[in-house]
């Protein structure tokens, strides 16, 4: 006969547990909701999604781009590509018929974009994680990215400030494809792509996981949802970059002879609530999502690794050359790859090319760094 240790112990009673995590998360998008609108209860809400389907199908982008150029493994870089061109056959249309109400993720290419996209690229692989996968990394209680984080917004801060006199080294001309036309070649460029990443792969590697394909459409249509609610293609880095400010701010800094951070824009942003910027929302609700899934397996609780002294001053460096990097790069693997490619800029293929360069470097780094010592 079982006892009421043995009934408490069984899987079937965490049920209780994990409704409470669910409706939880409901709630807190619920209040958002009440106080400061629907439109931003539903952006968290979305950003709940990015983070469940990023932890929960093991999907990202440093360690697929990382299994790629080992291994020659092409199955994760693979489904990103076919879940960009999901994004792109509805981001095309909708930028189309709704210019006034949509922008997409458009930038120049310039001598700072290309350096800061290279250094991220490495910088992602040191750490193992990009602005999303930092984000998610943190929600699972990953200790190398909750110490990356915070140096991760400080450096987009800076990055930010210093940003107008990086783009005056040299810019070119803003070029994004648009219509039938720039949704065609986009398409082909990323089955061009794709298929020299699989001619490349040896024949064993030449299958994509279920799981990839799931969450590659999963992605897309979070992303599809993240532009129509809020009016802009799914980024990361501004809000990161936003929260420093906020910090700084707080404490008695003065930012108004930054040239980006006195704008009007970023003016109004930095004395509005945090809950009304809407990139800001979708990153806490990324934390949140993985925090759910590895609440939900019963893997928060990872103990602190055995790392050298040198790795954890290289992720703290490594951190704010992510934010700083991205900010000059005009987005990470989200704001500039993923949806700088799937709204036709041509910047997010320029980005592509410098990160992966990046992370090859990068991928030599973390031995010499100590950081492939975890126990």
């Amino acid at each position: 006969m079982a006892t009421a240790s043995d009934t408490a112990a069984r899987p079937g009673n965490r049920a209780l547990p994990r409704a409470g995590l669910i409706l939880g998360a409901l709630l807190v998008c619920a209040a958002v909701a009440t106080l400061v609108g629907a439109r931003y209860g539903l952006l968290l809400l979305i950003g709940l999604g990015f983070g469940i389907v990023l932890e929960g199908f093991r999907f990202g982008f440093a360690g697929p781009w990382r299994r790629t150029i080992r291994e020659r493994d092409p199955a994760g870089t693979v489904a990103q590509l076919v879940s960009i061109a999901l994004v792109a056959l509805a981001a095309f249309p909708l930028l189309a018929t709704h210019g006034e109400e949509l922008i997409g993720a458009h930038a120049p290419i310039g001598f700072a974009m290309v350096g800061g996209a290279f250094v991220f690229g490495a910088c992602m692989q040191i750490v193992m994680g990009c602005g999303s996968g930092t984000l998610v990394n943190a929600g699972s209680g990953n200790p190398v990215s909750l110490v990356a984080l915070p140096f991760f917004a400080i450096g987009s801060f800076f990055g930010a400030s210093h940003l107008l006199w990086w783009t005056s080294l040299g810019s070119a001309p803003t070029v994004a494809l648009s219509g039938t036309t720039g949704l065609v070649v986009t398409l082909v460029a990323l089955v061009a792509v794709a298929a020299f990443l699989w001619w490349r792969a040896p024949a064993e590697k030449r299958t994509i996981p279920r799981r990839m394909w799931l969450a590659a459409i999963c992605l897309a249509g979070l992303a599809i949802a993240n532009l129509v609610v809020a009016g802009q293609p799914w980024g990361v880095i501004y809000g990161l970059g936003l929260w420093a400010a906020k910090g700084a701010t707080a404490l008695g800094a003065d930012v108004s002879a930054s040239g980006f951070w006195s704008t009007p824009g970023n003016v109004e942003r930095l004395a509005q609530p945090i809950l009304t910027d809407v990139t800001s929302l979708t990153n806490f609700g990324i934390i949140g999502g993985a925090f759910l899934v590895a609440a939900w397996r019963s893997s928060l609780s990872n103990g602190l690794p055995s790392l050298p002294a040198r790795a954890w001053v290289a992720t703290i460096v490594a951190g704010f050359l992510l934010g700083y990097s991205s900010r000059l790069a005009f987005g990470c693997n989200v704001g500039a790859f993923f949806s700088g490619i799937s709204t036709g800029s041509l910047h997010g293929w320029a980005w592509f090319a410098a990160a992966f360069g990046g992370a090859y470097y990068g991928i030599k780094l973390r031995p010499i760094l100590g950081l492939e010592a975890r126990s």
